[in-house]
């Protein structure tokens, strides 16, 4: 962790203000990722149904994929101070 190498950024408001807008933007983007995943469920077996599913394939309406993070975005990327 950051503070623990940086106990003085601890300290600085400005530092623990940007690390709750991180944590918020974090959050944020984890919730949007698991609403689209929904959607997207959602949508596929609307699209699967009678009568949608004639409709569907007439239209070229096609099963929508999930989202999946690319490999390695789990990774935060590293700061120096």
């Amino acid at each position: 962790m950051i503070t623990e190498n940086y106990p003085d950024l601890k300290a600085n408001q400005n530092f623990m203000e940007l690390q709750v807008q991180l944590e918020g933007t974090e959050n944020r983007i984890s919730t949007e990722r698991t609403r689209f995943n929904e959607m997207a469920k959602n949508y596929n077996a609307i699209t699967r149904r009678f009568p949608a599913n004639i409709v569907a394939s007439m239209f070229g309406f096609d099963k929508k994929p999930y989202f999946e993070a690319e490999a390695g975005s789990n990774v935060a990327p590293e700061v120096k101070f």
